[in-house]
């Protein structure tokens, strides 16, 4: 509740306002019964039509005033809801994104989606449902009883005690269903997942024939949400039930009660009738209530599913320095100038005997990484699949922190640096290519928002896009969600063009030319070394020919750097980088690079 609590109280005018406007409808509501026993007991009976005139007035003031009153907390509550809505998925959204990839692993994809959208929901569904169907329900129950207490205490006395018996009912109820909405919870969660495993391994499915396997697996899951809920409902049937007998019950014995009250003329005739209204409001109102019930545990549950992820604490903090030093911004070519700047070579990444284990992890997946990134330089990492290499990205992008050891970034190790400070110095194109949908312009400008037209040309003509040109929209080209309306090697080449419109000291390209042809390999790696020579270059790669002309290559093997040299150092002294390249290289194209080597040594 606290977190409801948070999240209402820039809000709590609102609220106040909401909660008058319940007060003011439930008393027009409950008032009317009793100036309608005051019509029969003093005007009907003195045959007084003035006095009858005035409260029929009177009571048509109610009504009016009710009216207004139900008018005001519909519309007000309806608008508190929803902005609370608003805030609590913001909330979760902004946590989510400091969050590091153990942290999102944490709670998972189908578990993150649910609770953004499904949570928030239920929530906002909630707030609305229990202002206008429970809230109800203790204000008229104690205006209902202080009425029929002003009538007869013994009347106010019996409704008290019915009250306080389906109250009790509901509370116990409410508590055993708890555990079970928590259950419900977790079922979708797993929904979730089966139902997005599948739309998007849907042609991996038809191609083995596997759509019947699938489905049973929808079915069980499907059928565990099925069975649980059927039990709530049987809880809450109960106790629907049970709170209809009682107060049903509780009419039977007004109308003897109030008989033998009147008949020691203790009250009159027609103050019967008004507290059998008394009854009727209250009975309405508490199974309007229980249609709330029904949601309410389940809304609680959501909400500390969301108050987990928004108070969830980071294992990723932010350190001290929000700034490196200044970025020598004249080192870079300009737009379409040939030729590449070659600054002072300094190191722009360093791995300081770096270890790093997954949290879930038994033994470490990196084993004390040593090895500089210069500007100026170009280094690559190759080797087998599972072998870390993305992960190295991911340590210098701190995604992850190391274990043990250090990565330094221009200096500075990534742990004293602020994470927008670390990552605006470096350039990162992903090994799955992701496009957001929009534009090709809007997807350039992610990295450099205030970027020229001529700027996001030049960028796409480095990386071999210019397929792009031959688009009728050219630069406004739609782009669906992912991409997926481009080709691989097109999405690609345009994660690279984006990467390459910002400004960075680290460029990093994680298994980014797998898509492409040799041919296209060789020009985009040729137009890079013109366009990055102010930079530092990190390739992560599968093939021999992409990384062959580096300034050094890492092998590595089970975490472990294997060697480190250039292409025919390697060749000469690594056994595992000379395995690889007997799988990829013919034995002439070796040869060759080693006669080659061997000659520019003579030199």
């Amino acid at each position: 509740m606290r977190t409801l609590l948070r999240f209402l109280k820039p809000y709590w005018l609102q609220t106040l306002g909401v909660l008058a406007a319940l007060a003011l409808n439930l008393a027009g509501v409950l008032l009317v019964p009793t100036i309608l026993a005051n019509m029969i007991n003093v005007g009907v009976s003195a045959r007084d039509f003035d006095y009858i005139l005035g409260q029929g007035l009177f009571m048509l003031a109610a009504a009016f005033v009710s009216g207004a009153g139900a008018f005001a907390c519909n519309y007000f509550c309806a608008d508190l809801a929803s902005k609370v809505g608003r805030d609590i998925r913001n909330a979760v959204y902004d946590a989510s994104l400091a969050f590091s990839g153990a942290d999102f692993e944490q709670f998972g994809t189908g578990s993150m989606i649910t609770r953004t959208l499904g949570d928030v929901t239920v929530i906002q569904q909630a707030i609305t449902m229990t202002i206008q169907m429970m809230l109800p329900v203790p204000f008229a129950a104690v205006i209902g009883i202080v009425l029929a207490s002003s009538i007869d205490p013994q009347m106010g006395l019996l409704l008290a005690g019915v009250i306080a018996v389906v109250g009790v009912i509901a509370v116990a109820t409410v508590r055993r269903a708890a555990p079970i909405f928590q259950k419900l919870q977790g079922f979708i969660d797993r929904m979730n997942v089966r139902l997005r495993e599948t739309i998007t391994g849907v042609r991996v499915i038809r191609a083995f024939g596997k759509e019947e396997s699938e489905r049973d697996h929808l079915d069980r899951t499907f059928s565990d949400f099925a069975e649980n809920a059927i039990h709530v409902n049987w809880l809450f049937a109960t106790l629907d039930c049970s709170a209809f007998f009682i107060m049903n019950m509780a009419e039977v014995m007004i109308i003897w009660l109030g008989g033998n009250r009147v008949g020691v003329h203790a009250m009159e005739i027609a103050s019967i009738s008004a507290c059998v209204e008394y009854a009727m409001l209250i009975l309405f109102f508490i199974m309007m209530a229980q249609i709330c019930a029904l949601t309410l545990p389940r809304a609680l549950v959501c909400l500390e599913r969301c108050r987990e992820v928004i108070d969830h604490e980071p294992s990723i903090a932010d350190g001290a320095l929000t700034k490196l030093a200044e970025r020598d911004q004249d080192a870079r070519p300009a737009a379409g100038e040939s030729g590449s700047v070659k600054p002072a070579s300094d190191v722009v990444a360093h791995f300081s005997n770096a270890s790093f284990r997954f949290p879930d992890a038994d033994e470490d997946t990196l084993h004390h990484l040593n090895f500089l990134c210069r500007r100026g330089t170009t280094t690559a990492i190759i080797g087998s699949t599972g072998s870390g290499k993305s992960t190295i990205a991911k340590l210098i992008l701190r995604f992850h922190d190391v274990s043990d050891g250090h990565v330094s970034v221009c200096g500075t190790d990534v742990r004293d640096l602020t994470q927008h400070a670390l990552r605006d110095r470096v350039s990162y194109v992903p090994q799955k290519a992701w496009l957001f949908s929009g534009t090709i312009a809007d997807n350039l400008r992610y990295g450099k928002p205030d970027a020229t037209d001529e700027e996001l040309w030049h960028a796409l003509d480095v990386a071999q896009s210019g397929f792009v040109r031959e688009l009728p929209d050219g630069l406004e080209s739609r782009v669906a969600q992912g991409g997926t309306n481009f080709s691989g090697g097109q999405r690609q080449r345009l994660s690279i063009a984006r990467a390459l419109v910002k400004p960075a000291d680290l460029y990093i390209f994680d298994d980014s030319f797998s898509a492409l042809d040799f041919k296209t390999d060789a020009a985009l790696r040729r137009a890079l070394a013109r366009e990055v020579g102010h930079a530092a270059v990190l390739i992560i790669a599968q093939r021999i020919n992409t990384i062959i002309g580096a300034d050094q290559i890492i092998v590595l093997k089970d975490g472990c750097i294997e060697g480190l040299g250039t292409h025919a150092e390697l060749l000469r002294s690594c056994a595992v980088y000379q395995d690889i390249a007997r799988s990829q290289l013919k034995p002439e194209e070796i040869e060759q690079s080693l006669r080659a080597d061997a000659s520019k040594g003579g030199e």
